[in-house]
Parts: structure tokens; sequence; C-alpha cells
């Protein structure tokens, strides 16, 4: 039976000589893995640049429950990135948070919400013309209400550690290492709570941007089940310094 959703494209793993399997993240499935013939041919019908981490594709598929390889009648982009793929920062930020998303979203179920974050938030992401180099700690932070583990903003003039354990603040530093203190910690809260639109108003130089990533990426360690490494932020680091 054939079935129209859209998708959020993740990972792509070459299976055969002209063929793919792809992990997609559909608005009607969750996460299912498609296989794909032919991508590298010259008039495929649907070709390995539609197939880039984070693509947002509208589908026509065959679906079988309890299969773990389901198939594409039709795919295509939509909307079609106007900026992404051709701006060196946006790229490297798409491919840094596609590991991330990889990493913490693994659910097989259809998660209505997660997905039109995801979603908008991308298309916002390629649309604007002043994308803040602060896009990708806001996206982690505002991802964690969806995923369970949202920080709490709540504080008392005598509270200045954050516990990233607890996911909240204290008076006193913890006992374990997982925490930051009173500045970073403002930044931590302000990147969760402004608007995507408004990122540009909170400054941050290169070196407390790495810190405050640093400390997302081990707050989703704390908080994800198997989340492993990460090892595109060092690219990412790269390209924002």
């Amino acid at each position: 039976m054939l079935h129209k959703t859209r998708g959020i494209v993740l990972k792509t793993t070459l299976y055969s000589e002209s063929s793919v399997v792809v992990q997609i993240f559909t608005a009607k499935f969750g996460i299912q893995s498609y296989l794909v013939n032919g991508v590298k041919r010259p008039k495929a019908k649907i070709r390995m640049n539609m197939l880039q981490p984070l693509h947002l594709v509208d589908m026509v598929v065959y679906h079988k429950t309890n299969s773990s390889i389901q198939r594409i009648s039709e795919l295509r982009p939509s909307p079609v990135f106007r900026t992404i793929p051709y701006d060196i920062i946006k790229s490297t930020i798409v491919i840094f948070l596609n590991e991330v998303l990889y990493k913490s979203i693994r659910q097989q179920n259809a998660d209505e919400n997660i997905f039109d974050y995801i979603f908008n938030a991308v298309s916002w992401f390629d649309e604007t013309e002043t994308a803040s180099a602060n896009f990708h700690l806001a996206f982690l932070l505002k991802l964690s209400r969806f995923l369970g583990f949202a920080p709490s903003t709540q504080t008392k003039s005598d509270q200045s550690y954050f516990d990233l354990q607890e996911g909240e603040f204290k008076s006193l530093p913890p006992v374990h290492p997982y925490f930051i203190e009173k500045t970073s910690a403002a930044l931590f809260i302000a990147l969760f709570s402004t608007p995507f639109e408004r990122l540009a108003e909170i400054k941050i130089d290169n070196v407390t941007r790495r810190v405050i990533l640093d400390k997302i990426l081990i707050y989703y360690t704390l908080h994800t089940a198997s989340f492993g490494e990460i090892k595109s932020h060092q690219v990412l680091e790269e390209v924002l310094s």
C-alpha cells in the first residue's frame, strides 16, 4: 500500500555499486530505512544529491509493518534548499546537527512534535539571510524540550551553578564535574529561550561558543542513552573560528 509522508534525511549508506540504504525520519512512520536503487545512474529518479544530511523531502512510500527495509515510489525535495548546500558555514552546521540528531532520535515511532520542530527549524535556517553562528547551540537546546530533558530556567539570586546532570540551577557546585558556572549558564539558558530570529542579539565569542557547545554535548550524553562521541563538531569549530 502506498502512503504519502514528509521526511528528513538522516543517513545514507552504500548498499551496492548503484544502490543505497537511506534512513529517513518520516512524519508518518518515524525513522525508517529505505532501499533506493540506481541513485548514481544519469537518469535516476532519486539522485544522491536529494539524500544529503537533513534534506527535507516529500515522499510516496511502500510501507510494510515489521519490515526492516522499506521502498520509495517517489521522492522530491520540499522545500528545495536555497542556501545550505552553497554556504560553507550553514552546510557544516547542518552536518554537525545531523550527526547529533542521528544519535539522539532513535525511536521508530512517529513523533509529530519532534518532526515539525526539526523540519521548521531547518527550513528557517535555509531561508534566513542572517543566520547566527549560534544557531546550532540554540537548535540543540530547544530540541531537548522535545526529547524530555529541557533545562529548567527557574533560578534564585543565590543559585550560580547549572547542574547538567539534574538540568537545574544550584546554590553550590555539585560533587560531580558536570556543571556550568554563572556566566556560561546565563548564555546556556538565553540560547534555550531566545527565538531563532533574535539569536544575533546574543553576543558570544569563539572561545565561549566552544565551551557552550562542549557543555551541550555533555548534557546530551548525560540524558541520551548510547549517545556516543560526536566527531563533526571539530570541523565545525574550525569553520566558525
